[in-house]
């Protein structure tokens, strides 16, 4: 980056804060919004409406994160599991508001999320014991180390319902220890209901590192 003040990312729909310790990790200095109250935040929080705040405040920052609702778009919701079609998509709209601040911008999504020309992040690539794939969109070139899922063997207690072993470890259940659970995602502070929501950190620290070699330039990005 041609700034020489440590850059500023606003982290929206931020929920605790995996996100957000990997572009910290990265060199950020991070501030996360959420519409619900985020009590292990790790970082300067703000409870709001992420459409409301970025419209209000995005030009205060240097780069923008934005993780939107995703059970829409979750295999269970497409296998029918879900609740009508109540759960909201704020993927559009935010992307809207992103490309006219214009800015440097990541959405970040499930497999199977509407976005635009992602790259696909893997808990394998960075040697974790979960898989995880999620999609990143930006208007900033990305790369993505392959999924390498060959190492993950089978060693961690199987889902309910079968007994074969399962190669990672299965996130946000009871019956598997938080402590497992933590390691497994690179997360040590939140509880289990919070993992089951988050991102790896070493996936937006990959991320973070990658943005800090292009020259942030508002007026280029607008342009783009």
């Amino acid at each position: 980056m041609t700034n020489t003040h440590k850059p500023r990312l606003l982290d929206l729909c931020c929920k605790a804060g995996g996100a957000a310790m990997g572009y910290h990790r990265a060199g950020f200095e991070v501030v996360g919004v959420d519409i619900e109250a985020q009590p292990r935040y790790p970082f300067e929080f703000h409870q709001a409406d992420a459409l409301e705040y970025l419209a209000a405040h995005g030009h205060e920052y240097d780069l923008i994160h934005a993780s939107p609702p995703c059970q829409l778009f979750t295999a269970y919701r497409r296998r029918g599991g879900g609740v009508g079609d109540s759960y909201p998509n704020l993927i559009a709209p935010i992307r809207q508001l992103l490309r006219e601040l214009g800015l440097p911008f990541v959405i970040e999504n499930v497999a199977g999320a509407p976005l635009s020309d992602p790259i696909l992040l893997c808990g394998s690539s960075f040697g974790l014991d979960v898989r995880r794939h999620r999609l990143f969109e930006s208007n900033l070139a990305l790369t993505a180390p392959p999924c390498d899922h060959s190492w993950q063997t089978p060693r961690f207690p199987p889902a309910t319902n079968r007994t074969n072993l399962r190669r990672t470890v299965e996130v946000g259940v009871w019956r598997i220890p938080l402590k497992v659970q933590q390691q497994a995602m690179g997360i040590d502070w939140m509880n289990s209901a919070e993992l089951s929501q988050a991102i790896p950190p070493a996936y937006t620290e990959h991320i973070g590192r990658e943005l800090l070699t292009h020259p942030i330039n508002p007026a280029r990005t607008a342009a783009a």
